[in-house]
């Protein structure tokens, strides 16, 4: 499983600068904190694409 970091992310439970993380198993995103171990899932169903003219986004993950 590869991890995939997302630049400039604030973790919000240890306030970690640039530690979170974006996984995906069975179908699941989950960004975990790679300080302090925080995890969030998201069934990918629940995925909002939004598209951004401007940037290379790949998806958005609003927990």
């Amino acid at each position: 499983m590869k991890k995939r970091f997302i630049a400039g992310a604030k973790c919000p439970k240890c306030n970690a600068m640039d530690t979170l993380a974006l996984t995906k198993e069975n179908n699941v995103e989950k960004v975990s904190c790679v300080a302090c171990d925080m995890e969030m899932t998201q069934p990918e169903e629940q995925v909002e694409p939004q598209v951004r003219t401007e940037e290379q986004v790949i998806g958005v993950f609003k927990p």
